[in-house]
């Protein structure tokens, strides 16, 4: 508490270089512990520290700076930083689903026959609809429920109008952008998926399989881990580099079953709006939510770090 929080930028290569790579960390706050180190392995790496011809690197640490110092997914606003990049001035986008299930996700309290009945009511809705109708509507974003789960916001957030002020900053000249968002939570611990956050037909989405390979997946097409969600920072790069020829993906790491991830971010919302960190039950639960994002193994963190250098390694080959 009253600590500055900041997020910064690395820079390796010309100011002015038409080819530039950005490499991000932690857009869901938590997910930063497994996205810094990915960068500072990154910063010993020569190819990055001295990109090729014509080529520059950027890496931003901290997209959401209170999400990690608070070891939470949510910013200073409560809001899912990758779904608030939706343009404001337009109708906010629906998600009729996630009303319907609202209501049993952060009971008022954690033990007891007010869980016993949320459990149960979320057990009946999978049966009826299916573990992916679920995901959906939980994970696609909402913009109805301050105080729900993947809240999208009524409003940019700081983080977001931070983010494009350094895309204004040090990629506005860019004539060609790769952009790799560092994640984890979803998909086979210790795999690195890479995820194309637009839509299959997307010219985007082939240029990305191009440097990436068949492995890269697309939500909207049913290939990945992840749900279809809307106002990623993808979106939030097309609207700041409307001139710029933009490849991104992100690389989601896999740590724990989908379904304990999500039981954790449950736990982190019950804790920050019905009790305090003294209450018994939070020390454990901030820790599973940690858990959920990071796996504290030198395994999983080899398998991490040596995919990122991987995918980078592909990335500035490609910009080359």
């Amino acid at each position: 508490a009253g600590e500055a929080l900041a997020t910064e930028v690395a820079r390796f290569g010309p100011a002015d270089a038409p080819n530039v790579l950005v490499i991000g960390s932690g857009t869901h706050g938590i997910e930063g512990f497994c996205g810094s180190g990915c960068q500072v392995a990154l910063m010993r790496d020569e190819v990055v520290v001295r990109p090729p011809s014509g080529v520059a690197v950027l890496l931003v640490h901290a997209h959401n700076p209170h999400g990690f110092a608070w070891g939470r997914r949510v910013t200073e606003e409560g809001v899912d930083l990758n779904r608030n990049f939706i343009d404001f001035a337009q109708p906010l986008p629906a998600n009729p689903g996630y009303g319907a299930i609202h209501g049993w996700l952060v009971p008022p309290r954690w033990a007891g026959p007010e869980r016993d009945a949320a459990e149960a009511a979320i057990q009946a809705h999978i049966a009826e609809h299916g573990f992916a109708a679920w995901q959906q509507a939980l994970t696609g974003g909402q913009h109805t429920h301050p105080d729900g789960l993947f809240f999208g916001g009524t409003a940019p957030t700081w983080s977001r109008r931070t983010l494009e002020r350094i895309l204004h900053d040090h990629v506005g000249h860019a004539k060609r952008v790769g952009f790799i968002d560092l994640h984890t939570g979803l998909g086979p611990t210790g795999y690195g998926e890479p995820i194309f956050p637009g839509g299959p037909d997307d010219p985007a989405h082939a240029r990305a399989r191009a440097w990436y390979g068949a492995a890269v997946t697309c939500p909207a097409d049913g290939s990945s881990t992840s749900a279809t969600v809307h106002g990623t920072l993808y979106e939030g790069f097309r609207r700041a580099l409307p001139e710029a020829e933009i490849t991104p993906i992100a690389l989601e790491y896999g740590t724990v079953p989908i379904a304990d991830m999500l039981l954790a971010l449950r736990g982190d919302h019950w804790v920050h709006q019905y009790v305090d960190m003294t209450h018994p039950p939070c020390q454990e639960l901030k820790a599973r939510m940690r858990a959920a994002f990071y796996v504290e193994t030198d395994a999983w963190k080899r398998a991490v770090v040596d995919r990122c250098v991987e995918v980078v390694g592909w990335a500035l080959a490609a910009l080359r």
